[in-house]
C-alpha cells in the first residue's frame, strides 16, 4: 500500500499524520519537540528519523511513502523558503529553504520522495475544510460528526501565541498570488477594539490596534500585566502566584472557568475583537463558515459557549445587513492536529 505524511511544524512542537490514497487519516503520532533552537538542519534530520520511525510502525518501507506534505508557522515563500519567521527564530531560520531541505533529507531514505509545502493557517483551514466535508476521513477523532459534501468555503482563525488563518472557498485552498494568504492576525481593528488605550499600544510587526495584539496569548500578556497594576486588580490572587506574567497568562483559562472576572473580561475583550476580526474576513470572502480554533477550544465548555456567543454579538453589532444574518460560527473538530491534517490533504491532493 502506499502511505502518505503530513508534518505540522510549529516553534514547540512538531506532529506527523499518516494517512493514504483513499484520503482515509490513519492516525495522527504523538507530537514531539521541535528543538528549533538547535538550527533547522538539525530539525530536519529529527523529523526525517521520525518519518522512517512510523514508516517502520506501518511495517512499511520508505519505497512506500508516495509523498510528504509539510507546514509551517510563516511567513513564508509558496515553496517553502521561510522569511523572518516569528516562532522559528530568524537568526538561525531566515532564508532557510526548508521544503527543499527536508526533501533533499527524505530523497537520501528513498530518491523518488517528494515533499509539498504550504503555510500552518493555510493547512489548518484546509484540515477543518477536509473533515468537514468529508473530502478526508478520520473516523477515530470525528465519529459523532457527519460529513456534509455541501460545504464549499470557510475561514478558520488559529488563536494562540499569535494569530493565524487560512481560508478555503470554492472547495479550493486560497494560498494568494505568493503563497502568504490568510494572515488575518495583521487586519488593523478600529481603536474601540480594545477596552484601554494601553492595549492599543502593542506593536505585532509594524502595526498597533492589530487582531493579533487583541486575540493572542501576545495580546493577554500584554493587557493582563496592566490589567495587575490597575486599582481594581490590585488583591487579585495572580499577584501572589510565582512566575512572568506569560505564565500567569496562561493560567487565565482556568481562572475564567471558575468565574473570576478578570480572566471573564479578558476574554470578554478578545471575543469581541474576534468578531469585528471575523466579519472583516467574510466581507472579503462571504464563507459557508467561520471557525474558532487554537488554545480557545480549549476553554472550558460553558465558558467557550459563552465567548462564541460575544463572538457572534460582536460580529452582528457591527456588521451590514446582508451579512448580519450570518449563523456559520463554529469551534474547530480539528483542534489542535488541525494544521498537520491539512498538510495530509494538501499532499493526497497534489499527488498523481
Amino acid at each position: 500500500m502506499r502511505y502518505f505524511i503530513g508534518v505540522d511544524v510549529g516553534g514547540t512542537t512538531t506532529t506527523l499524520a499518516v494517512g493514504n490514497k483513499r484520503r482515509e487519516v490513519l492516525y495522527v503520532a504523538e507530537q514531539f519537540p521541535t528543538r528549533s533552537e538547535q538550527g533547522p538542519h538539525a530539525v530536519v534530520q529529527l523529523i526525517t528519523e521520525h518519518v522512517q520511525a512510523e514508516v517502520e510502525k506501518l511495517g512499511a518501507a520508505m519505497s512506500d511513502i508516495a509523498a510528504v506534505g509539510l507546514a509551517t508557522p510563516g511567513p513564508a515563500t509558496v515553496d517553502g523558503l521561510l522569511l523572518k519567521t516569528p516562532n522559528l527564530n530568524p537568526e538561525l531560520w531566515d532564508q532557510f529553504p526548508i521544503r527543499a531541505e527536508l526533501e533533499h533529507s527524505l530523497k537520501k531514505c528513498h530518491p523518488e520522495i517528494r515533499v509539498h509545502y504550504l503555510g500552518d493557517g493555510q493547512a489548518a483551514a484546509l484540515g477543518e475544510y477536509a473533515v468537514r466535508s468529508g473530502a478526508m476521513t478520520w473516523k477515530a477523532e470525528v465519529s459523532d460528526h457527519t460529513p456534509d459534501p455541501a460545504i464549499s468555503s470557510l475561514f478558520m482563525v488559529i488563536v494562540g501565541t499569535g494569530l493565524g488563518g487560512g481560508a478555503v472557498s470554492d472547495a479550493r485552498l486560497v494560498r494568494g498570488r505568493k503563497g502568504r494568504a490568510g494572515h488575518v492576525g495583521h487586519i488593523t481593528l478600529p481603536p474601540h477594539a480594545f477596552r484601554y488605550e494601553h492595549d492599543r499600544k502593542l506593536q505585532v510587526g509594524n502595526a498597533y490596534c492589530t487582531a493579533e495584539s487583541a486575540v493572542s496569548l501576545t495580546g493577554l500578556v500584554h493587557q493582563l500585566e496592566y490589567r495587575l497594576s490597575l486599582p481594581a486588580w490590585k488583591e487579585h490572587r495572580l499577584h501572589g502566584v510565582p512566575g512572568t506574567i506569560r505564565d500567569k497568562a496562561k493560567q487565565l483559562r482556568v481562572l475564567a472557568a471558575e468565574g473570576d472576572q478578570l480572566a471573564l473580561e479578558l476574554f470578554e475583550d478578545q471575543a469581541r475583537a474576534l468578531g469585528i476580526t471575523m466579519l472583516n474576513a467574510n466581507y472579503l470572502g462571504d464563507y459557508d463558515l467561520l471557525v474558532i480554533g487554537g488554545g480557545v477550544c480549549d476553554l472550558a465548555p460553558q465558558v467557550r459557549e459563552w465567548y462564541a456567543r460575544i463572538a457572534a454579538e460582536s460580529y452582528r453589532q457591527h456588521a451590514l445587513d446582508g451579512f448580519r444574518d450570518f449563523d456559520g460560527f463554529e469551534f474547530s473538530l480539528c483542534g489542535d492536529d488541525a494544521p498537520v491534517i491539512g498538510a495530509l490533504a494538501w499532499v493526497v491532493a497534489n499527488t498523481a
